[in-house]
């Protein structure tokens, strides 16, 4: 297998068709209104999945937009990579299971990350080492969420941000020396991970919560996570850029993880970015998780801030505490 510079190549994102709009939350919740819920989070709608339909569900749609669009075929995908934290089970490999329904050959890697909010970009690190190290010439990197399996209806705090969706990014190999995904800055404090947390129902504690709601539920501690945001995401994008050897005025256009608009809107302010080089497209999806920053760049690319040549800084952070960011060269 020959090697070449990893680059991504094409994105296409899936949504389900059940949603929950801010007229659904005014009416549940009376003391907020439309606009209230909208300028809180900058969201309109989120898509939520069916009963029955699984993140693998949303992700094998979006990988099949891929195919249908002959930008790649399935039969070229050497590995697969599926980032998720609503798996179908604890045990296959829902990428095992992907990898069956997508017709993708016997010969495919597949692997599941549970990573969140900065999975994407902790994918896009393992589909280059796979396409560079010369063990893969095509990476299906899927991310795919279904927290409102997790979310409890009376708490309006998690219930008007997070919204279930996929999407499937194709990392393949690419000629030349010039370096398209990269380089990285990862990192950890698992001594946050109480702040966004689901503890029931793996094997540290198999029971279920109770309380308002049968079985796991997402808890989440807004404010230490705003706080964890503020402090950690300025400096990441500082340590990238010194990686790199460039300056802010070198990026064409950052895509952070979509959380919600107030907590990019803070976030852009204290880097100092122009708002013209900033995305923020969390409107019509809410925040998918994994899936915010391939969503973001697919709509991104259709509006026309970002093209061929484009220098793209991504920056994912969240659940764990985790974070990560890295430059993209687009094709």
């Amino acid at each position: 297998m020959s090697r070449g510079r990893a680059a991504v190549k094409a994105i296409r994102s899936h949504l389900p068709d059940r949603k929950l709009t801010n007229e659904d939350l005014a009416a549940e919740f009376r003391d907020w209104s439309v606009d209230k819920v909208f300028e809180k989070t900058g969201i309109a709608v989120r898509g939520i999945a069916a009963d029955g339909e699984c993140a693998s569900d949303l992700g094998a749609a979006a990988a099949r937009k891929l195919f249908e669009a002959g930008v790649v075929r399935p039969d070229a995908i050497d590995f697969l990579i599926f980032c998720t934290q609503s798996p179908d089970y604890f045990l296959p490999a829902s990428a095992c299971l992907m990898q069956a329904r997508l017709g993708l050959p016997t010969s495919c890697g597949a692997i599941d990350v549970n990573q969140g909010c900065s999975g994407f970009v902790y994918g896009l690190s393992l589909a280059k080492g796979l396409v560079e190290s010369g063990t893969a010439s095509n990476v299906l990197l899927v991310t795919g969420d279904t927290y409102s399996r997790y979310i409890d209806r009376e708490d309006r705090s998690v219930r008007t941000i997070f919204g279930d969706g996929a999407a499937a990014t194709w990392i393949g190999a690419t000629e030349g020396e010039r370096e398209c995904i990269g380089p990285f800055v990862l990192g950890t404090d698992g001594l946050g991970a109480e702040q966004l947390i689901v503890r029931d129902g793996a094997c540290r504690t198999p029971g279920a919560a109770g309380g308002l709601r049968a079985g796991p539920t997402l808890h989440m501690n807004g404010p230490e996570v705003f706080t964890f945001t503020l402090k950690r995401v300025p400096a990441v994008v500082a340590q990238l850029l010194d990686k790199a050897s460039l300056s802010l005025a070198d990026i064409d256009l950052f895509v952070f993880h979509q959380a919600n608009r107030f907590m990019l809107d803070q976030l852009r302010k204290k880097i100092g970015i122009p708002p013209e080089r900033f995305c923020v497209s969390l409107e019509a999806y809410g925040n998918t998780v994994s899936s915010t920053i391939p969503m973001a760049l697919e709509i991104a690319l259709a509006r026309g801030q970002a093209g061929p040549g484009s220098l793209v800084m991504v920056v994912g952070f969240g659940v764990g505490y985790s974070w990560g960011a890295s430059l993209l060269r687009l094709l």
